[in-house]
């Protein structure tokens, strides 16, 4: 059996590196497909020798350059349909809930290959986010849905989908993750670079479209950042940055390290020993919660309502009142940073990839 793995951002190359592993572990015949749609392959080309990952077999480097969302999806499906026919697998591997995703599982079912979705059953349940709309899309057009929880697997039921195509897995971020941090204590070298004090710090990320794009809730996060009194580090994503210089805003609280995005084992192995994180990102909601690292959410919602419910997690949105007040109150209480800290791991033990395998290749 063939296996075509698609990955397009960082996000899923970290994600799918576990399950690329364990297909090269097993010698199954497998190809990788990266689309490049956040990044240039030139730029990720280091991603992927980082994380010891073999080279992508095919390399699309259909970028943000794309007047919409639809044009770039189309632009994919495009190419992957030429790929797939050229080189045609027997199933294909998409993750989360890109462009990417989308478009690989378009390409593959219209030409009726196999599409296994991995994290399915994610909902915020706004459909103003398009990565919202592609999670729903992608999940009914698959014939293997890797559920990470018990709650993911809810969802999907209740829209109809049939539960013999629906695998509870765990998250493969757990998988990633474990690996992953291992490599990144032998290479990064991240705390002497910046100078800080294990324990002492935040971290801080925001670039989603519904907070930077709109230039209200933008300038509340950069009130909640220059008001910020512990130490903190703010990796600024290029589109932040832009929408930040467009709209006049700046952020001048010298407690708050503005620097360039980081390579991915320099930033794990950061987020690893922080006290406490502020972002508006689904997936450091998960690695805060596999790493027992406070995380304030700064959005109305989330897809992953496990990590609230266990306890890692808090939704705060952007008021800065509200926020500045959730930080202070975790700062100067013990016990409830204990708490948050000691939140159970929800998305499973670090086995999803080995699950996804046996359920792909057929060894259920």
């Amino acid at each position: 059996m063939k296996i075509a793995v698609i990955v397009g951002t960082r996000p899923e190359i970290i994600k799918m590196s576990p399950v690329i592993r364990e297909l090269e572990k097993r010698g199954a015949e497998h190809y990788v497909l990266h689309t490049g749609q956040h990044y240039s392959y030139n730029m990720d080309k280091l991603f992927f020798e980082d994380l010891e990952l073999p080279q992508p077999d095919y390399k699309l480097d259909i970028g943000e350059n794309y007047h919409t969302q639809g044009a770039q999806t189309g632009e994919m499906i495009k190419a992957m349909e030429k790929i797939f026919m050229d080189d045609r697998p027997d199933a294909v591997l998409v993750e989360g809930d890109t462009n990417t995703v989308l478009a690989g599982a378009i390409s593959a079912s219209k030409l009726h290959i196999k599409v296994g979705h991995v994290e399915a059953g994610l909902r915020s349940w706004d459909r103003n986010m398009p990565e919202e709309l592609n999670r729903i899309m992608t999940d009914h057009i698959s014939d293997y849905l890797f559920a990470p929880t018990e709650p993911s697997m809810d969802n999907l039921l209740r829209e109809g989908i049939d539960e013999e195509k629906i695998f509870i897995t765990g998250n493969t971020v757990v998988d990633a993750v474990y690996q992953n941090l291992e490599i990144a204590r032998r290479k990064s070298k991240i705390f002497e670079k910046l100078g800080l004090t294990k324990g002492d710090y935040a971290v801080i990320t925001a670039h989603r479209q519904e907070n930077v794009d709109d230039p209200k809730r933008l300038e509340k996060i950069v009130r909640i950042l220059n008001c910020m009194e512990l130490p903190a580090v703010f990796p600024m994503h290029p589109r932040t940055k832009k929408r930040l210089a467009e709209d006049g805003y700046s952020i001048e609280n010298p407690n708050v390290k503005i620097i360039e995005p980081l390579g991915y084992l320099d930033f794990l192995l950061l987020l690893s020993e922080a006290r406490l994180v502020l972002t508006d990102s689904g997936g450091l909601q998960e690695e805060t919660n596999i790493l027992h690292v406070p995380c304030f959410t700064l959005r109305e919602n989330t897809e992953r309502p496990e990590t609230v419910a266990a306890g890692s997690n808090i939704v705060v949105g952007v008021e800065p009142d509200v926020v500045l007040m959730k930080v202070k109150e975790l700062m100067g209480n013990k016990e409830l940073e204990e708490k948050m800290r000691g939140a159970e791991v929800v998305f499973g033990g670090g086995d999803a990839s080995k699950k996804i395998a046996d359920n792909i290749l057929g060894n259920r």
